[in-house]
């Protein structure tokens, strides 16, 4: 604009949407009805991925128990028997978490409560 142009009147513009908390951040959720980008959960994220290391490193029996391999890693083991449920997730559900598909209701605090070993029943708690 230079000095000479008017300006132009003001406009408003609304945009729905609520403030959620998501694993202690808070996070925009826009209506069902609008698009947005999906967005992978990182602590989910680096959970799986740590999940299925430590699964290797046991069935490769370079440590013979999960308290050794905690020990290593230098946490409890209590957290990695926590960890290491991940790996029974239903591999269509662990895809959904990759991809950022998964619902704002599956957190890591959900997946480390107990849930069923079965998939479809997986499938009916979690997504």
């Amino acid at each position: 604009m230079t000095r000479g142009t008017p300006i132009p009147e003001t406009m408003t513009l609304h945009v729905p949407f609520r403030i959620v908390k998501r694993g202690g951040r808070k996070e925009m959720q826009t209506p069902d009805s609008a698009t947005q980008r999906r967005r992978t959960n990182s602590t989910l994220v680096k959970a799986l991925a740590r999940a299925f290391r430590w699964k290797r490193l046991l069935e490769s029996a370079e440590f013979a128990t999960i308290a050794e391999l905690a020990e290593r890693e230098g946490i409890a083991s209590s957290y990695m028997t926590r960890v290491l449920r991940l790996t029974l997730l239903a591999p269509d559900i662990v895809q959904a978490i990759l991809d950022g598909t998964q619902g704002p209701e599956v957190t890591l605090v959900r997946v480390f409560e107990p849930f069923p070993v079965e998939w479809p029943e997986q499938r009916k708690h979690l997504l």
